[in-house]
């Protein structure tokens, strides 16, 4: 069974970075391209990055283009998203997900499209 585990989450002040890690278990790391996504309160989850099975593609939302970036180590079975320069409207809880479509290869940015997803783990940008 494929697991998925995010860790990095916490407290940080506006302008400041955090490094979301999301470990993989239980399956082949390699053969899912990865996403980010985020839920803030009342809202429905939506798409934040995402990074092909090599690694040479990525995608991100207009908003955190140019703050966030997406990468990941297939040696560690762990994809991760940097994320500097966080504002308030950054606030949210942040999944991780893992697409297995054998056939695409493209980052997708559905939600309906991921087939594996993590627990999440919570992100406070405060004043």
């Amino acid at each position: 069974q494929v697991q998925l585990v995010e860790s990095g989450g916490g407290l940080v002040q506006a302008g400041g970075s955090l490094r979301l890690s999301c470990a993989v278990s239980g399956g082949t790391f390699s053969r899912y391209h990865m996403g980010w996504f985020r839920q803030a309160p009342g809202k429905e989850r939506t798409f934040v990055a995402g990074i092909t099975r090599s690694g040479g593609t990525t995608a991100y939302v207009d908003s955190v283009k140019g703050r966030f970036t997406v990468s990941r180590d297939n040696a560690k079975n762990t994809v991760y998203l940097q994320m500097n320069s966080l504002k308030l409207e950054d606030t949210a809880v942040y999944y991780c997900a893992a697409d297995g479509s054998p056939s695409r290869g493209f980052v997708v940015r559905a939600t309906a499209l991921y087939d594996y997803w993590g627990q999440g783990t919570q992100v406070t940008v405060s004043t």
